[in-house]
């Protein structure tokens, strides 16, 4: 279940169920409609799920691209979770805001909030942009099966 509007062109993110609801210079909102098969075994949201949620809310906020067929890029240099609460159901909604960027490194913080509004984790992380994606124009997308630029 992707995004209409904003695909992640991620298998890993499409098994999950994570939708890029909104996208910008700088932020992101993305949903995810918890399942059975993302709870741990006290019925809660596993903290993994939550950590990549935050992973992927650093990252896209720093990554939006207005020219189309270009993305961009990056790989985590460092991400730091806390765990504030839990869910067990209804739709996860993480935000995630950059902070700071250079010409390699971008900074983001991030939060994930529960159905009912209360906030359940935050994160901070560093960002390497990868090749040509430091650039806000990004790079031409690759074709079916080429390689993203290291």
């Amino acid at each position: 279940m992707t995004g209409d509007l904003y695909p992640t062109e991620s298998p890993f993110l499409e098994m999950l169920g994570l939708v890029i609801e909104e996208w910008r210079d700088g932020y992101v909102r993305i949903g995810l409609p918890v399942r059975p098969d993302h709870l741990n075994r006290s019925g809660v949201v596993h903290g993994g799920l939550l950590a990549t949620l935050l992973d992927n809310a650093g990252g896209f906020c720093g990554l939006y691209c207005a020219v189309p067929g270009n993305r961009r890029y990056s790989v985590t240099l460092s991400l730091t979770s806390n765990f504030l609460g839990q869910a067990s159901g209804g739709v996860l909604t993480a935000v995630g805001h950059r902070v700071s960027a250079g010409r390699n490194v971008y900074f983001a913080r991030s939060e994930i909030f529960g159905e009912d509004g209360a906030l359940l984790a935050t994160g901070s992380s560093v960002h390497r942009f990868r090749s040509g994606s430091g650039d806000p124009a990004g790079v031409p997308a690759p074709r079916e099966g080429g390689a993203v630029p290291a």
